[in-house]
């Protein structure tokens, strides 16, 4: 009884507990058949912009997460285990400007999604590689996702490209779209009047 509270309390309002992993996305999935074209960049109000190929990339030090995620469409999914590069591992590399204070995350197709810097940088938020032992599948974001399992699922895209930093918060693709402009799960920020 006592383990069914424990979870209960990591569930917050509104959302339903899944053992699966539902696929949600918007467009195509992109598949890769030469990663040697595949890069990352950094940019923004960084003093000199950095892009990392795809072997400097997954060359970079990588641990273990375990966390729960939520996503806006109410399911929630307890106790996963990743293995992912830590933000700091980037950001070694990178010399902000003091007037950096929200991050656009940059994905393919386009795709983008807004955090505050602070968010982005917490030892919580990763890139993710392998989720529960087995390497991202392309429906699930592969080669590398962003992971930032306080804030609802959408803001840990998918298919990550690159990091922009920015000194004013604006819109990403679903936040242009109707969708909270944060997305705290625990206060329902499920949509941009909530």
């Amino acid at each position: 009884m006592s383990e069914l509270l424990h979870k209960a309390d990591r569930v917050p309002p509104g959302q339903t507990l899944t053992d699966g992993f539902p696929v949600l996305h918007y467009g195509s999935v992109p598949h890769y058949k030469d990663l040697s074209k595949w890069d990352f960049k950094v940019f923004g109000l960084v003093e000199e912009a950095v892009t990392l190929s795809y072997d400097e990339f997954m060359g970079l030090p990588k641990q273990e997460y375990k966390n729960d995620i939520h996503c806006v469409t109410t399911w929630s999914k307890l106790d996963n285990t990743w293995e992912g590069i830590p933000v700091s591992a980037v950001m070694e590399r990178v010399k902000l400007k003091p007037e950096a204070k929200y991050v656009m995350l940059h994905a393919e197709h386009g795709w983008t999604t807004n955090l505050p810097i602070e968010d982005f940088l917490a030892e919580t938020s990763f890139f993710g590689l392998k989720h529960n032992g087995v390497e991202l599948t392309p429906d699930h974001g592969y080669p590398v996702r962003m992971v930032v399992p306080h804030l609802y699922f959408w803001k840990s895209a998918k298919w990550l490209r690159g990091i922009e930093f920015m000194e004013r918060d604006k819109p990403g693709f679903w936040e242009m779209n109707g969708y909270h402009m944060y997305g705290n799960p625990w206060k329902e920020q499920r949509y941009d009047f909530d």
